[in-house]
């Protein structure tokens, strides 16, 4: 099941979206403020955020600023303004669509899925096989250690979130990440040689500077 945060400060519109969402079968978070959407997203997986821009506090465009520092998850806005400047400067921010309210919902549910489609349906062209430990990338087999793959398993399966060194040690070793740093990145090298048709140019895995790193295509990448 997909999770769908919803952040607006108006109550009754997160309500309202909620129940069109989970009539359409997927899980929703609620937030009223930027600062809310951030704590949420750094303790669940989203896979999509409908966010309005203004807002108490922390607004969409400041909350979109910096989330795009850390996750590649689709973000759609809701807003009730119509001015170019505010969608352009959405657009540009990272946001991957928009929609004005008052909306139509059959619209913003066809909207949700599209992006989710991008996002999480299209973006198999990496598809590690449990059953024999196996991954192809783009239907071409590829061989990794069991190490590699649980590394590549664990970022596919978050898509966008970043994972510090210290995060992927503990969850693939199960072990306290005493010099987990270079063993990481040097799992991280082997296997993006692997994977990556350039290395130096990841189109998959991503270093996330001063953070870790992270499974995210490049933005318009069908493929993914």
């Amino acid at each position: 099941m997909y999770t769908v945060l919803v952040c607006d400060d108006e109550k009754d519109i997160v309500s309202a979206l909620k129940i069109y969402l989970i009539s359409d079968g997927y899980n929703v978070l609620c937030a009223y403020n930027g600062d809310q959407a951030l704590e949420l997203l750094e303790h669940n997986t989203v896979h999509l955020i409908l966010m309005d821009i203004m807002m108490p506090k922390t607004d969409g465009l400041t909350a979109l600023s910096l989330l795009r520092q850390k996750y590649n998850t689709p973000v759609i806005f809701t807003t009730a303004k119509s001015e170019d400047s505010d969608i352009i400067l959405g657009l540009n921010l990272g946001a991957d669509d928009y929609i004005t309210k008052p909306f139509n919902p059959v619209e913003l549910l066809a909207r949700v899925r599209s992006q989710l489609r991008r996002y999480v349906t299209l973006g198999a062209a990496v598809k590690p096989d449990d059953n024999d430990k196996s991954v192809a990338v783009d239907r071409e087999p590829v061989s990794l250690t069991p190490k590699e793959y649980e590394i590549l398993k664990l970022l596919i399966r978050n898509q966008g979130k970043v994972f510090s060194p210290t995060d992927i040690y503990r969850s693939v070793w199960n072990d306290e990440p005493f010099g987990s740093d270079s063993t990481v990145a040097l799992h991280l090298r082997h296997f993006r040689e692997k994977i990556e048709i350039t290395p130096n140019e990841p189109r998959y895995i991503k270093v996330v500077w001063g953070h870790g790193y992270q499974f995210a295509l490049q933005k318009g990448d069908d493929r993914k």
